[in-house]
């Protein structure tokens, strides 16, 4: 069965995109590494700014994104949830 990510599932997998690249990653490399279309990942790095999870940098003349404490809390809790949602057989 092809099952759809939840939107905490694509939000955890964008994160991991730019812990992955050392905690700072350009847009591209979001975009692939959580397979995201480009206006999924507009919306959605809109959203975990506003959440405070990342920061946009601008360095010479390009933009990239940082994970804050905030985004590695939630990644660590997401982590938890899942290992108990497995424990007992539910989906997240």
């Amino acid at each position: 069965m092809n099952e759809r990510r939840s939107k905490m599932r694509i939000f955890l997998d964008m994160l991991d995109a730019i812990s992955r690249r050392g905690g700072k990653a350009k847009p591209t490399h979001i975009l692939y590494g959580a397979n995201l279309s480009h206006d999924r990942l507009k919306t959605y790095l809109e959203f975990l700014l506003e959440k405070g999870f990342i920061d946009e940098v601008q360095e010479k003349g390009r933009t990239y994104y940082t994970i804050t404490d905030k985004g590695k809390r939630f990644m660590a809790e997401f982590e938890r949830i899942e290992e108990l949602s497995n424990a007992f057989g539910i989906p997240i």
